[in-house]
Parts: C-alpha cells; structure tokens; sequence
C-alpha cells in the first residue's frame, strides 16, 4: 500500500467563553458532521490508519479467525420459560445475527420462529432489534429496531399467529415497550430527537379507533430521563424517572390502562429507590437515611411515600446490597463484599437462609433471567478469569445444582488449568489500597519484559468484574497479562467507591489507575516499555486523563470512543445525554466545577510533550460520545505532541457507540487493537514485518 501523509488539519479559531475564561478551540468546526471537509478529514484519517497498519492486515484476519474460532458458531441460549412459552435466542453457522424463537409448553414443540435477525438485517451495514414484548395471550409482539446506531429505535407490532408485520411505525423511542393485562394496550418511552434524552411516556392502543397515542408522562426536568417496566408479580406497570442522584416512581394497576399512574413516593434530592412487589407489599431498595451501601425497606399498597417505610434489611457498611429478586416462597439478594458477588437466598417465612458457596479468589457471579415468580428454580451465572460462563439452576428447596450450559471455548487448545488469576493491591497516593484482577498464561515468565494490558473504566458506579473471554486468550497466549484496575468510580469496594470517583474527587480515578500501572512496574509485573492502557467512553476519558499526567509509563495507550472534551460537552446541553450527567461530572455552569473539569479534561490539557504510542477508535454516528470529541482529539495531538511515535485514528463510518452490530463482525475491531500492541511488540508473525 502507498505510504499516506499524517492528516494535516486546518484551523479555524473559535473562542469558547465562561466565567470570564476564554478557551480557544481550533477544531471546533470539526463538528459539523454535514460539511464534506469533515467528512473527507475523517475519510483521510482512515487512510493513514490503513497505510500505517497496513503490514498487520494479514495478522488481523489471522486474529480475527483465531477469536471466532474458539466461539461456537450454531450456539444457542439455555431457553428459559415464560408465561406458557419457552424462548431460545440462537445463532447458525456462517450468519452474523440473533434468531428469535419460542416452543410452546414443552421444548419437544416445533420451533415457532418469531424474528430472524439475519433476514430482518439484509441491506442495511448497521443492525439492530431492541427489546422483544409479548403480549400476555401471547398473539402479539412489539420490537424495535435501529439501522442508524444512535439507540433511536422504531417500534412495530407484529401478530406472531399470522406472522403479518403491521404498518404502523412508532420512531425515536428507547426500544422497548411494557404490555398491560388487556392485551391491547402497551407503554414506550420516546427519545428527544436532539438530545436523544428519554423524556416521555406514550400509551398506546392496538386496533381501535385512537390515531394518536396518549402521552401520559413528560419528564420535563433536563436533568432527568424516563422508563416504565411491569413487576414480576405482573400486577403494576412502573414509570421511573432517574437521575444519577435522584429517583421518582409511578405506578399503574396493569388491570386498568385506561388509570392514571400515581406517584409512589415524591422525588427527593439525593433520595434513590427502586421497587419489586410482592402479595400486598412493596420491597424498596433504597439509600434512604444515608444507607449509602442501600438497605432493603417494606411498604402496603395504598400509602407508598417514603414517610411509611419499614426497614426490611438493615444498611450494613460493608456490604453493598445491589439488587433483589422476588419468587412465591423465597426472596434472594445481590451483594458485594470487599469487591466480591455474593448471593443470599432467604424464605419469607425466615425458616431457612444461605449463601451460594463460591471458593475462587476472584470471580464473578450474577442473577440470571427468572421471569417466573411461581418456582423453586433460581437461575444463576458464574465465570472468573479462568473459568469459562456457565448457566447454572439451582432448587431453592433441594439446594441441588444443574448446570444448564457451560461456555465452550472451541479449537481443542484450551484448559482452565493453563491460566492462572489473582488479585492484587495497590496503594494510591493518598494511602488507599486498590485492587486489581489479573490473568495470564502459567507459562508466561514475570519480569520487566512482560507485556500487561490495564483496562478499567470507573464512572458511574459501573463495576468491571473479573470476567472470563475466550478473545482475550488471543493476548494471554502470546505472553500479556491481563489486568483489571477496581478504581474509585466504581462501586466494586460498595458505594463509597463511587461517591469517592466522581463529581470534585473525580480526579481519584485517574490517579489510582496511574498508582496501579506504578505497582506494576515497581513489582516487575512489567515495565514502562512494556505496558498498555485501554478503555473506552468514560473509559476513554480515563485515557486521555492518564496520557496527559502520566505519559512515560506507557508504551501504548487505546482510547475507544473516549468522551475527552469534557467542558465543551457539558456545557452544551443540545448534545446528547449531557444534562443527566450533571450529578456525575458536575455542571460547568458552577464554576468551582468549571474550574475542576477544566483541569482534568484531556483536550484542553493537551501539552507539547511527549506521548505513548495511540490507537484512537469511533463512529460516526455514535449518540453516547460524539464522533467530534476524538477527531478535535486526535487534531490537537497531532499539532502539540513532541514524540515519533505512532497516533493513529480509526472512524466506523457506518457504526456508533457499540461499534459493528454483527456477532463476529465485531471482533474484527478487537483484532485491531490486539494487532496494534502485539507489534509494538514485536510479536507480528515475521513474514509480516515492516
């Protein structure tokens, strides 16, 4: 391929102005996605990846085809029952995506083929179904669908007995629609076509006379998005509106449509709750009275305000209560502990209560998919980094397991025993010990001149577990460690985690990822010339943070959709998402938290230094961090950065946040970003050396 020229930007100044500062942005006109400059920047971009990347393209389809190898091609979900139908998501051989099928009654039944994705994705390059709804008599279904990648999805009907499709189309909604009991009435939430913010409820009625669907909920607070659900105990329909901080409920007896939903209890600053209902109560998990790990809390129908709430379960402070799930006899709860999944099974007549028994030193374990409330069955997930997944069902009465599916990791070459995984601890600057989860080949030597891979993400109370991924043995085999960095902001140490890794202690983030990559090389886990970073979208954020204040302890660095124009983006509240990200990053239009975000915010904190190595990835069309924010990124850098090292950008100009929506299209992208760091380390097959 013809050597192409690094991508030469043009600059038109632009003076951005706040609290009597002036910033001046010479790439903000990159954001205007319609002028064909922009587009043939971008396209430019594309090119210089191509041209610099060009010598691996042999080796990533020779990753590609290793990663898809070891992934069961005709695999299928382990089916589970609901409502007198059992439902089994499932893939052929040689097609890219999702079959959706029932049988009814017994899995011996035919096969009643309700959506076959593969057909339904034909001539688009981008496809996606969002949630399926059955109707309770099971004649109907609502589906979404998104052919752009910007989560707006059009909503259509169709009648599973005849198999006809309905003409009527119901854009910009989130994809999912809630059935009441009549079957002809069902709930969905539509997005701002701007800001793509889930503001309102709609109702709407099949096959009458009604032409235009009721709005029954606004959600006007900006800050604010909208969702309605149905209880397990099919009872209640639910409207939530949420914040970071702050939630709101509404319910409606699913019995009466034509009802108005109440409130269940007034929104209160800083108070979050969440409900399950059960016989005549409702269970509210809550942060109520500083319960800052939550406490589980009980109220009667018929007066719901948080002024009648019973405690339930106490707040406990070391343990995070993450979630519960309602059956007939028991009740049984998610929690964390020191980082670890827990799940408790407890009888509501108290008569008997246990954990299940997990033995591995890091691992992962989660509830499963349990529509029925009439059952003993609780089905659950586990994996580690060594264990592959397995579906597990086990008799709340009996306490015996069946391991519905194990993962199979296909190619003959794969054995838990080869792996080994544990979890370490690094002290951050100001005296916190923060884990790590790691995992590598036994044959793998442990020096200085060990490649390690440091991922982690850390907004939003999100929590990266300790998983198992059979495409990750792609690096494990060729030497890597693999590291997952448990930063504050995320709530894998409880919620105090979290509260310690946003809004004005969100800088904690990006120092106790720079103290863990610090622990690496001061233990000889690795070294300088030897480790990489990688994350994506606030992970991406993470990046560019690191990169900025620490760039000499990375050979490489991978920022996958990275939100790095922080003040400029919060600021701007036509862009997507931003006015509920206020309680996360704060508001700029305070200025103490102007003044905080300005000082971390990557674009703006671009120096003329030297930097790592740096694969940059986006789409077009992506509705969570806007494709601008890296092209004004990657601009910037290219113009202040004083090293010879690589900088490389790839845009998917048919994809947004998720990347490629087919199932092994994907991986495509991930054999890029391994390809990138395995040459930089020398380990390209030699044949295809520059």
């Amino acid at each position: 391929m013809t050597k192409v020229n690094i991508p030469v930007v043009k600059k038109i100044p632009k003076e951005l102005v706040k609290h009597n500062d002036v910033r001046v942005d010479n790439y903000y006109w990159l954001n205007d996605k319609e002028n064909k400059e922009v587009i043939n920047y971008l396209n430019d971009e594309n090119s210089y990846y191509d041209s610099l990347t060009a010598h691996t393209k042999d080796f990533q389809e020779e990753l590609f085809l290793e990663m898809k190898g070891r992934i069961k091609e005709d695999d299928s979900s382990v089916p589970y029952k609901k409502n007198g139908y059992w439902y089994v998501t499932r893939f052929e051989k040689g097609k890219e995506y999702p079959i959706f099928s029932r049988h009814k009654e017994t899995l011996k039944a035919p096969e009643e083929i309700m959506f076959n994705g593969n057909e339904m994705a034909k001539g688009h390059e981008y496809f996606k179904i969002g949630g399926i709804s059955i109707s309770p008599d099971n004649t109907l279904a609502v589906f979404g669908v998104d052919t752009v990648s910007r989560r707006q999805y059009t909503l259509q009907i169709k009648n599973l007995v005849t198999g006809e499709v309905y003409t009527d189309k119901i854009e910009d909604t989130t994809g999912g629609a809630v059935w009441a009991n009549d079957n002809k009435t069902f709930f969905y939430t539509k997005k701002d076509s701007v800001t793509l913010r889930s503001d309102k409820v709609y109702k709407h009625t099949f096959n009458t006379e009604e032409k235009e669907d009721i709005l029954v909920f606004h959600e006007k607070d900006d800050t604010f998005g909208a969702g309605v659900y149905k209880t397990k105990s099919k009872k209640y329909i639910v409207i939530i509106s949420y914040s970071t901080l702050t939630t709101e409920m509404r319910i409606l007896n699913a019995d009466t449509p034509e009802g108005d939903f109440v409130v269940f209890s007034p929104r209160v600053r800083g108070l979050e709750y969440s409900i399950s209902h059960y016989e005549d109560c409702f269970y509210i998990l809550t942060n109520k009275d500083q319960a800052t790990n939550f406490k589980l809390m009980k109220v009667k129908e018929g007066e719901t305000s948080h002024e009648y709430w019973q405690e339930f379960i106490p707040h406990r402070k070391e343990v995070l209560l993450e979630d519960v799930d309602i059956f007939k006899d028991y009740y049984v709860l998610s929690e964390r502990e020191n980082g670890l999944n827990a799940i408790k099974i407890i009888r509501w007549d108290n008569t008997n209560s246990y954990y299940l028994p997990f033995n591995d030193e890091t691992y992962t374990s989660y509830i499963g998919t349990n529509p029925d409330y009439d059952t003993s069955i609780l089905r659950y997930g586990y994996n580690s980094m060594t264990t592959p997944s397995s579906v597990i069902d086990f008799n709340m009465d009996t306490k015996e397991e069946f391991v519905q599916k194990e993962q199979e990791v296909l190619g003959g070459k794969f054995s838990k025993e080869n792996y080994s995984s544990k979890r370490i601890w690094a002290t951050a600057r100001d005296g916190v010990k923060v884990p790590m989860s790691i995992v590598y080949h036994k044959d793998t030597n442990i020096n200085e001149e060990t490649p390690v891979l440091q991922y982690a993400y850390g907004s939003y109370g999100s929590t990266i577990d300790p998983y198992f991924s059979s495409i990750r043995l792609s690096l494990l085999d060729r030497g890597f460690i693999f590291a997952i960095a448990h930063i504050r902001g995320g709530e894998y140490l409880g919620r105090q985690w979290y509260e310690d890794g946003k809004l004005l202690k969100k800088k904690n983030t990006f120092t106790d990822f720079i103290d863990c990559s610090k622990y690496l090389i001061e233990n000889k886990y690795t070294s300088k010339n030897h480790l990489y970073a990688m994350g994506g979208s606030a992970g991406g954020l993470l990046m560019g943070v690191v990169m900025n204040m620490a760039p000499e302890l990375y050979n490489g660095i991978i920022a996958s959709v990275p939100f790095v124009d922080v003040v400029t983006t919060m600021l701007d509240d036509s862009i997507p998402l931003t006015t509920g990200e206020y309680d996360e990053w704060g508001n700029p239009n305070d200025k103490q938290y102007y003044d905080y975000m300005k000082d971390y915010s990557p674009y703006d904190n671009i120096a003329k230094q030297e930097y790592p190595n740096i694969l940059v990835t986006t789409g077009l069309h992506d509705s969570q961090v806007q494709y601008f924010e890296p092209a004004k990124w990657v601009a910037k850098l290219r113009e202040l950065k004083t090293d010879s090292n690589i900088l490389i950008f790839q845009i998917n100009m048919d994809a947004g946040h998720g990347g490629a929506s087919g199932r092994f299209e994907a991986l495509k992208e991930v054999a890029q970003e391994y390809a990138f760091m395995l040459d930089l380390e020398g380990k390209t097959p030699k044949s295809q050396k520059k």
